[in-house]
């Protein structure tokens, strides 16, 4: 028995489900409400769109390294702590933004609220100590829908914000929810250690342990992959919409929020392929769909001219088929080292958003044509991807395989 802790009654359950949801919020709040955000930004700190989306960047590799010390942590001392401590640093990186007018302090106040909101991976790990089986599955591409929703209504709500508070009202409101979350997660989550020793290991020795494994590695970077996809159209979706197309920041948050309707028919796309197909079959069809939306956004950046339909139709291809093949690789990669959830979602997530961050960056820094650079990342990312899902496939079956043919074997 490896959980952490049990919910066993439906309203603890309601509690649980309640407060994972709202570390997705938190998770993806920073990044998201600000994107309308991006001239007041420049003009306020006197630089270029292109450096605030830079910021966007280091923020998301500001999460992935302080991901690598807290899971490894929490497996030793609890969760509760760490996410307690976290979201209080994640709060005064905020106010810090707000206070500070000069850009470099800007970016150190930016990492050190990205340093706070790397205890949000804790999410996955407390999905794992508290859920079991299928529920823990459908938990998970739930999670993966509501980041979708949550990300497409955020720009309407940044927009909002930036017309009544100024682009420091997403700084002010994040403070406000966290301190919420911070409350319910104080009140809620106990904070038992794990009962198995095994998960008392050193920092280096339970990081040896899971990425020594090449189906634990693979896994999270096919995730990853899927992620960066759609990492990279947020980053620099104001620098299309915005800087080469003009839009409004009001008219620019409705496009977000139709790119917002693909999630939710990619949440109940995967709900039922859940039930239906495998979890590598799961993880082609979602690759499969990436990869054909790389293809088409290749062909409109090649034979029309460019507009918010010809990235927009693309990008709903894609985020439907990273809602369908997140979840799966993710479950695959957590049920490896259970007794290790804290370390293993730290590794992953750690994966993820670094190859989002740097992914993200490149893609930035070519701004004539972005919409053909968007297209060859989902191209070549895909490609790597499925081949990655099929040599995993095919080693599960060898080893299958070869277990059966041992003498004893069933």
């Amino acid at each position: 028995m490896h959980n952490v802790t049990a919910v066993v009654t439906a309203g603890q359950r309601r509690a649980a489900v309640s407060l994972l949801l709202a570390m997705v919020l938190l998770g993806v709040f920073p990044l998201d409400v600000l994107l309308p955000s991006f001239p007041a930004l420049a003009a306020h700190f006197a630089r270029s769109p292109a450096d605030i989306a830079l910021s966007i960047s280091l923020f998301a590799v500001g999460i992935a390294f302080a991901q690598l010390l807290i899971g490894p942590l929490s497996d030793v001392i609890g969760r509760k702590g760490l996410l307690l401590a976290g979201m209080s640093v994640s709060m005064l990186g905020a106010v810090g933004c707000v206070m500070t007018s000069d850009y470099t302090l800007f970016l150190v106040f930016r990492v050190m609220q990205a340093v706070g909101c790397g205890c949000f991976v804790l999410s996955q790990a407390l999905v794992q100590d508290l859920f079991e089986g299928a529920e823990r599955d459908r938990l998970r591409i739930l999670m993966v829908t509501a980041t979708g929703i949550f990300i497409s209504v955020s720009p309407l709500a940044g927009t909002f914000l930036q017309a009544t508070l100024g682009w420091r009202g997403s700084f002010w409101v994040f403070t406000a929810l966290s301190a919420v979350v911070l409350a319910k997660a104080w009140v809620f989550l106990q904070n038992s250690r794990p009962a198995d020793s095994s998960a008392r290991v050193g920092f280096v020795r339970s990081y040896r342990r899971v990425l020594g494994d090449f189906e634990f590695v693979g896994y999270w970077l096919i995730s990853a992959f899927a992620f960066a996809c759609h990492f990279s159209f947020i980053v620099i979706s104001p620098l299309i919409f915005m800087d080469q197309l003009q839009l409004a920041p009001y008219d620019f948050s409705l496009i977000l929020l139709v790119y917002g309707a693909a999630y939710v028919v990619g949440g109940i796309l995967a709900a039922v392929l859940n039930r239906r197909i495998t979890p590598v079959q799961q993880i082609f069809t979602g690759l499969s769909l990436i990869l054909l939306a790389g293809l088409a956004m290749l062909y409109l950046a090649a034979e029309h001219a460019l507009a918010p339909v010809t990235v927009l139709i693309p990008m709903l291809i894609c985020t439907a088929g990273t809602t369908i093949a997140r979840p799966a690789a993710t479950s695959r990669a957590m049920s490896l080292f259970p007794e290790n959830a804290g370390t293993s979602a730290s590794a992953g997530s750690t994966i993820i958003f670094i190859c989002g961050g740097l992914i993200s960056a490149l893609i930035s820094l070519s701004p004539s044509n972005l919409q053909a650079t968007l297209g060859y990342c989902f191209v070549l990312l895909s490609a790597v991807a499925l081949l990655l899902n099929h040599r995993l496939n095919r080693r599960s079956s060898n080893l299958a395989t070869s277990a059966v043919a041992q003498p004893g074997g069933d």
